[in-house]
């Protein structure tokens, strides 16, 4: 398949009038994301065990301990790592991206949704709905059983993880399931996992899919999502709308299919959100006084 080359800044006025022309946005966001709000980017070892010191100096790749076999083997590493994350992403504020994604929105008849292979809750802490949001590979903040007994899943609000960091072990209690008694893990897609139950992810797919069909002018905005593991990038160029990409490395877009922006999250909306003001479309600067909230 033929590819454009990514265009650079004077591209974004074209970007805006896509957007403008929509009336649905829809948020495809990966790992990068994260990045512009402080969040450690895991591509790679170097920069895995940049952020997990501790597991760099024992070998321990991200695969294994993102994985099923890590809680069975040593439960309080895998839950030091997990339990570290799950705080950081607590205390973390989400970047001021998503309240431009947020903005665009307002001006759109449906809105927007997102679909996101990020289990932080970063999305909701910036205030999106939970109903208009799809997490593809689970969320740190619910919990299910090891085993699992049953499908129960619940919110890890009262686990309140106290870790080790230089050793990255778990210092509190462990989590235990409610309803018998084995050891508890997040509700997340791991690595070699049979064990994932993927009930809430599965009815948010749902609820996304009755979402995008009642729009009929989507625009897909995709923040962040790598080839390393393509799901999100993959949605976003099959769901059949004008997909625009912002990624600093692997920004290309197949030809005809939209367009590739090589800057970060954070960088590239702001470039949108400039352009959008300047067409009018959103309340800025040079927006129409009277322009009304949609």
């Amino acid at each position: 398949m033929s590819e454009t080359p990514p265009p650079g800044i004077d591209s974004f006025p074209r970007a805006a009038e896509t957007v403008a022309k929509a009336d649905g946005l829809l948020i495809a966001a990966g790992a990068g994301m994260g990045v512009d709000s402080g969040l450690p980017d895991f591509r790679g070892t170097t920069g895995f065990w940049r952020a997990y010191p501790a597991l760099g100096r024992a070998a321990i790749r991200f695969e294994q301990i993102a994985s099923p076999a890590a809680f069975r083997s040593d439960p309080r590493l895998a839950w030091g790592f997990y339990g570290h994350r799950l705080q950081m992403y607590r205390r973390t504020r989400p970047h001021a991206g998503f309240a431009i994604l947020q903005s665009i929105a307002r001006q759109l008849p449906h809105g927007a949704a997102v679909f996101t292979s990020n289990v932080d809750g970063q999305f909701q802490r910036a205030g999106f709905a939970d109903e208009c949001i799809a997490e593809c590979h689970g969320s740190i903040h619910w919990l299910q059983c090891g085993v699992p007994c049953s499908s129960h899943i619940w919110p890890a609000d009262e686990f309140d993880p106290v870790v080790d960091e230089a050793a990255c072990r778990l210092q509190s209690a462990l989590p235990y399931c409610p309803r018998c008694g084995e050891l508890a893990r997040p509700n997340i897609l791991m690595f070699g996992d049979g064990q994932w139950l993927a009930r809430r992810s599965d009815q948010q797919e749902r609820r996304l899919d009755n979402w995008m069909s009642q729009a009929s002018r989507l625009v897909t905005i995709e923040l962040g999502a790598g080839s390393a593991i393509p799901t999100v990038r993959y949605f976003a160029e099959q769901a059949g709308a004008p997909l625009l990409r912002f990624n600093p490395t692997e920004s290309r877009v197949g030809s005809g299919r939209g367009e590739g922006f090589p800057v970060g999250a954070l960088d590239g909306l702001r470039a949108l959100a400039a352009a959008l003001e300047e067409a009018g479309f959103l309340p800025g600067r040079s927006a129409p006084a009277d322009r009304p909230e949609q």
